[in-house]
């Protein structure tokens, strides 16, 4: 159903700190950070490869490495890659990095995880490393908080139906949480739409994804991509179950009376 506009972004891996710890920073380390959040994997394994030669460095070049195979794997699904971020994530050791280098590494095991299947164990390592994301940017904190959701919701879809609510429960619970810190924050106004719908609670789901269309506003960047998710969950979802808890003779009409009220909706709050 959804695009995941947001997942797909990458986390920028710590970039270079302090002015204090500029100085016995290598420049190999710091080449290899631009590079990657360049987008440029393969440079920033080559110039990290370089800086683990250096020992006060070797940990933060091994999590680089890891997390540029991590994105490479995402982009071309050759196992070698996820294979080589798992030994990588493997070698560091997290006493050695920075605050920021140590939520990187959180990140990089969930999406190791993520990334092989496992969903609720990477959805344990998101959430660990969101309650010590006080170093992350807006930014990347809203794209952790979009990785955390989208594993707990995969983790439903291997479970049976009656298993799934207190999960949807647990994530709606979350971005309540989050909505009343950031009103405009489109991965909490997604996701508690979808959480509400994925517990059962589809009039709250309703509600939810009308309240997040006019709060979209709160946040101008993100608002397409969120509007172009909720509009795909109403239309596509939301408008035929709600009419399902309607007498069957009713249906019909109540599935062309949702989506005239869901376009005044989008109409009235442009």
């Amino acid at each position: 159903m959804r695009r995941l506009a947001l997942i797909v972004m990458v986390l920028a891996v710590a970039p270079l700190a302090r002015a204090a710890d500029r100085a016995v920073e290598p420049p190999a380390l710091a080449k290899a950070r631009t590079l990657y959040n360049a987008g440029d994997y393969q440079g920033a394994i080559d110039a990290a490869a370089v800086a683990r030669r250096v020992p006060p460095a070797a940990d933060a070049a091994a999590l680089v490495i890891a997390r540029a195979h991590l994105e490479r794997y995402r982009q071309r699904a050759e196992p070698g890659d996820l294979a080589a971020a798992r030994e990588a994530l493997g070698e560091v050791h997290n006493g050695s990095l920075n605050p920021r280098d140590q939520i990187d590494l959180l990140v990089g095991l969930g999406q190791s995880l993520y990334l092989g299947e496992i969903y609720g164990a990477s959805a344990e390592l998101f959430d660990t490393a969101l309650a010590r994301g006080a170093t992350l940017d807006q930014r990347d904190r809203l794209l952790l908080l979009d990785w955390w959701a989208t594993a707990l919701d995969r983790e439903t879809q291997t479970l049976v139906p009656e298993r799934r609510a207190p999960i949807y429960e647990r994530i709606a619970a979350r971005m309540e949480r989050e909505l009343r810190d950031d009103p405009g924050s489109a991965p909490a106004n997604y996701w508690l739409a979808l959480a509400a719908r994925g517990a059962g609670d589809v009039d709250r789901a309703w509600n939810a994804a009308i309240a997040g269309w006019i709060r979209s506003r709160l946040s101008p960047a993100s608002a397409d991509t969120l509007r172009a998710d909720l509009d795909r969950l109403v239309t596509q979802v939301l408008v035929t179950e709600r009419a399902r808890t309607r007498p069957q003779r009713e249906q019909a009409d109540a599935m062309t009376s949702l989506r005239a009220e869901w376009d005044l909706i989008k109409d009235q709050w442009k």
